[in-house]
């Protein structure tokens, strides 16, 4: 049996050709890439030749420019088209910023609107997501385990224009993400959650 720690460097491959056969379908030079992202140059290239494993932030400002939701961006990478997915075929990516772990439990395919993910966030940690990839993408985040505050930029309900969830085990939101967006996990143990997306 595989172990629970899926081979980071051959994901980090598959998502460094995927993202660099993304930027050259556009026509784009990485000049022309770190404008559309905000990513730096020199980052972008240290990823695109495997060198360096881009964090969630990064991936998330990535899949802005390519109007992609990040749930397609690994389905492409992974490169597996079976409806039954075993819990070993799962493919489990670490943010090697944050620790934030995230297992594609039904990964984005043709045909299907859907994604589901399940998240697990150290605690004391938070994930940061400059903005949404495409307009309305729907979410439904079911917390599973320890509490997680998931922030959203552009409400009137807070003073600073964001209005944050605080969420219990077993509490559920439901949200369409037009906004910056992030996840902090305030402890003391992990979130641990399930997380579906569905393509507008």
């Amino acid at each position: 049996m595989r172990s629970e720690q899926t081979e980071p460097n051959t994901l980090d491959m598959r998502l460094a050709a995927r993202l660099t056969g993304l930027r050259q379908q556009r026509g784009w030079s990485l000049d022309e890439m770190a404008e559309q992202s905000g990513v730096s140059r020199a980052s972008l290239s240290r990823i695109e030749r495997g060198e360096t494993s881009p964090t969630a932030a990064v991936l998330g400002r990535l899949c802005k420019a390519f109007q992609l939701p990040m749930a397609v961006l690994f389905a492409q990478a992974e490169d597996r088209g079976a409806d039954f997915v075993v819990h070993d075929d799962q493919t489990l990516w670490t943010d090697p910023q944050t620790g934030f772990h995230r297992r594609s439990l039904s990964p984005a395919r043709p045909g299907y609107r859907g994604a589901m993910i399940f998240g697990d966030l150290p605690a004391g940690a938070t994930v940061s997501y400059a903005d949404t990839p495409i307009p309305d993408l729907e979410h439904h985040l079911w917390l599973q385990s320890g509490t997680l505050e998931v922030t959203l930029a552009g409400s009137a309900e807070g003073a600073d224009g964001n209005v944050t969830h605080r969420l219990s085990a077993g509490d559920c939101l439901r949200f369409k993400l037009n906004s910056a967006n992030s996840y902090h996990a305030p402890g003391p143990d992990p979130a641990r959650y399930l997380l579906c997306v569905v393509t507008p």
